[in-house]
């Protein structure tokens, strides 16, 4: 695979837009460029088939902008996971391409159309409290060119309510089960189906709940096989790995 940086650096020398000088300077900035706070990763499609995902929890709304000015040169998609409104307005100064998907908590910079996969993804939640980290798994997932097919509100309180949707459950090559309480769901899906499950435990629970520790040690204990787990409110971690596992032949 060819990386789309170094391709138009050699078109721009070519065509005479770029001097040669000016194109060792920018050789330079590949595989990653320092910007002094932040060492930006322009290699990381070519390694990982998806660019750098830019993480906003931690970071200024100035340095977040700076990181994005930097990766817009490109013209892959950008993603920015647990941002709020503020980092979407501060994206949407540099480019009007900036899409906010609150729920999930995510600014995705459209600069290309991804190819859908044909192969469905399906992210599947207890409640409807979990509904925040099923959306960052899911909009992840779309970002990354997969279908994905939401199947919410189905948890182990009512069982009734997910043997309803087992034909939608079983038609999906690769299963994000995302599960606060004692994060049950998991278990029950990966002993009904024959795809890889990735089960989320989620904080969402009482006190014994411990913040979501109790779900992530029941999806650990799975006597279920075929199930992984991730860490808790992990929904990028999710979506991103169900990705990787839907490009496989």
């Amino acid at each position: 695979m060819v990386d789309e940086s170094l391709k138009n650096l050699l078109e721009s020398v070519r065509d005479g837009h770029t001097t040669v000088e000016d194109a060792i300077v920018a050789l330079k900035k590949l595989p990653f460029e320092d910007i002094g706070f932040a060492k930006v990763d322009h290699h990381r499609k070519l390694r990982k088939g998806f660019p750098e995902v830019i993480y906003c929890e931690g970071k200024t709304t100035e340095q977040i902008k700076e990181i994005v000015k930097r990766m817009i040169q490109g013209d892959s998609n950008i993603m920015a996971t647990r941002a709020g409104r503020h980092v979407y307005e501060a994206i949407r100064e540099i480019t009007d391409d900036a899409v906010y998907y609150e729920a999930a908590r995510i600014v995705v910079v459209k600069r290309r159309e991804t190819p859908v996969s044909d192969k469905v993804i399906a992210v599947v939640t207890a409640g409807t409290s979990d509904i925040p980290v099923a959306e960052e798994a899911a909009v992840t997932a779309e970002t990354m060119g997969n279908r994905v097919d939401r199947i919410y509100d189905v948890g182990v309180a009512g069982i009734h309510r997910l043997l309803a949707n087992m034909d939608r459950i079983s038609a999906a090559n690769v299963l994000i089960v995302v599960a606060g309480m004692e994060g049950a769901l998991a278990s029950v899906i990966g002993g009904l189906v024959d795809k890889p499950v990735i089960a989320v435990p989620t904080s969402v629970g009482y006190g014994a709940n411990f913040g979501g520790l109790s779900a992530l040690l029941t999806m650990l204990n799975s006597c279920a096989s075929g199930v992984g787990v991730v860490n808790i409110d992990n929904g990028f971690g999710a979506g991103y790995l169900a990705s990787l596992i839907n490009r496989l032949e």
